[in-house]
């Protein structure tokens, strides 16, 4: 055996025998027969390539709550205690605390970059964090006008950044639109206008800075290649001027446009769809490889989101129902009949509560890959589904990929892409509540320059305050983020870590010193 292998081998040993102090110890084979890992294997094809240590003997699980041991069993675990970049962030003793918020942590993962830096400074930590929770409410969904900004946006981000370069012109656009709309067919009016301003109406109050505009030939160029910018102001006069009311917001906007745009082209349907519900798309895109099967299936995901406790069951034990993906009338008769069923016993209820949605079960019985597609991104539907907090907010975005499904339908292909617009939708409904609240004197200037500094951090925390409530008022959990910037950085968009991050098993072990130490 070379060294590499005895330590990985002694490493999964320590590992095991962490899980294994948290309860009474029972003999692997016993504990194989009466709670198998995964569930009960009845009827079920164990899950191929899954790590079975051959080292377990007597002493080395639990009885009771397996959900230790289960994590062990996840392709998610075996890939990352092989990663070096995981082991420096899990041998970090403040990383451990940092795991027992799930929620925060996935966030994280999501964007490590745009928390590193600002771990470091634990005040603006804190002050980031308390004006996300004054917006939060608000930055949750956007209005019908909003979400017809951002779509807007998002098909002529150029002239919108553009236009926020020079905040004093876009508000004096915004507050008389229509005078402006006119140039959405005239681009050569507008220049000419904007070049002396003194003598157009709609200008004359503001001249320095259309005239500061005009000479800019950057923005000007991007207007000129898509003035529709115009009529789209005009169209959605109300939510515009909001945005328009300050610098900081409207740039926050403009670049929450362009990163939709860069991720996944120009789809006003989705963004629309994402816009309106930020922050459940936001917790969808904290799984990838689960939003993007979603988007592929989504009338047979939202048919299951229906009963989430039966969704949940699936994902647990997803091997033990992937064969359902091709024999439908199969899963009908044993959800019809859940008791005679080894992976429905224990969620009965919930399966004979399906059977009977005729709505759910017709969506599911159209596009039945969909358990398969479970089966192959388990590690990822399980964190989805870990948390019933979170899957309650992403249920919102299934349904509503369901609704919008044409414009869906050519966005999975690239995981990372699709959440990384969903990201962007948060920040922009994130930025018209920063400015809602700082037009009614809530946030001062300084207060608004800091959210504009960290615009990601502060668009995740305003999706789900409470998550970062505990780490801010954790030192340790901070440093770790602020000491590993480079670990996170390089496990950015990695599923397994996205997967791991979210799952609520994996903090229970950090809680255990004997199992975190094991990765020193």
């Amino acid at each position: 055996m070379t060294t590499t292998e005895s330590t990985h081998t002694s490493n999964r040993k320590y590992l095991v025998t962490g899980a294994a102090v948290i309860a009474v110890a029972v003999a692997a084979y016993g504990l194989g027969r009466v709670y198998p890992p995964l569930g009960p294997v009845e009827g079920t094809i164990a899950p191929s390539g899954r790590y079975v240590s051959p080292q377990i003997g007597e002493g080395d699980v639990t009885l009771g709550d397996t959900s230790i041991a289960q994590l062990m069993q996840t392709d998610a675990f075996e890939v990352m205690t092989k990663n070096p970049s995981f082991r420096t962030l899990a041998s970090d003793p403040g990383f451990a605390k940092l795991a027992q918020n799930g929620a925060a942590m996935a966030a994280i993962a999501a964007n490590p970059q745009a928390f590193s830096g600002l771990a470091k400074d634990p005040a603006a930590f804190s002050a980031i964090l308390t004006s996300a929770e004054a917006v939060s409410a608000v930055a949750k969904t956007a209005d019908a006008g909003q979400a017809a900004a951002f779509s807007s946006m998002t098909r002529q981000p150029e002239a919108f950044a553009g236009l926020a370069r020079h905040p004093e012109a876009f508000a004096a656009i915004a507050r008389n639109p229509q005078a402006f709309s006119g140039y959405a067919k005239d681009f050569n009016g507008f220049r000419a206008a904007a070049s002396n301003p003194s003598a157009v109406a709609g200008m004359a109050k503001d001249a320095s800075a259309f005239l500061a505009l005009s000479k800019d030939p950057a923005a000007m160029s991007a207007i000129g290649r898509s003035p529709e910018a115009f009529a789209a102001i005009a169209k959605n006069a109300d939510a515009f001027s909001g945005i328009a009311r300050n610098p900081q917001a409207l740039q926050m906007a403009a670049k929450s446009a362009e990163a939709f745009s860069a991720a996944v082209g120009r789809n006003p349907e989705a963004a629309a769809a994402m816009a309106k519900d930020a922050s459940a798309f936001h917790a969808l895109s904290l799984q990838p490889q689960a939003f993007s099967a979603i988007a592929r299936q989504p009338e047979a995901f939202a048919g299951l989101a229906r009963h989430p406790e039966a969704f949940a069951a699936i994902a647990r034990n997803p091997q033990a129902f992937s064969g359902y993906a091709k024999d439908f009338n199969g899963f009908k008769a044993a959800a019809s009949n859940p008791q005679a069923t080894a992976g429905m016993a224990k969620d009965a209820s919930a399966f004979l509560a399906l059977s009977k949605d005729p709505a759910a079960m017709s969506a599911i019985g159209r596009d039945p890959s969909a358990f398969a597609s479970i089966a192959k991104n388990a590690d990822a539907f399980s964190a989805l589904l870990g948390s019933a907090k979170s899957f309650s907010s992403s249920a919102n975005a299934i349904q509503s990929i369901a609704t919008n499904a044409e414009g869906f339908k050519g966005l999975a292909a690239n995981a990372n892409a699709l959440a990384s617009a969903a990201q962007a939708a948060q920040a922009f409904t994130a930025a018209s509540a920063a400015a809602k609240y700082a037009s009614q004197g809530q946030f001062n200037a300084r207060s608004m320059a800091a959210i504009a500094s960290n615009p990601q951090a502060f668009s995740a925390m305003a999706a789900n305050p409470q998550a970062f409530a505990g780490v801010a008022k954790d030192a340790s959990a901070l440093s770790a983020i602020a000491k590993n910037a480079d670990a996170f950085n390089a496990l950015k968009g990695v599923a397994q870590f996205q997967a791991l991050a979210a799952n609520p098993s994996f903090a229970a072990a950090m809680k255990d010193a004997s199992f975190a130490a094991s990765f020193r």
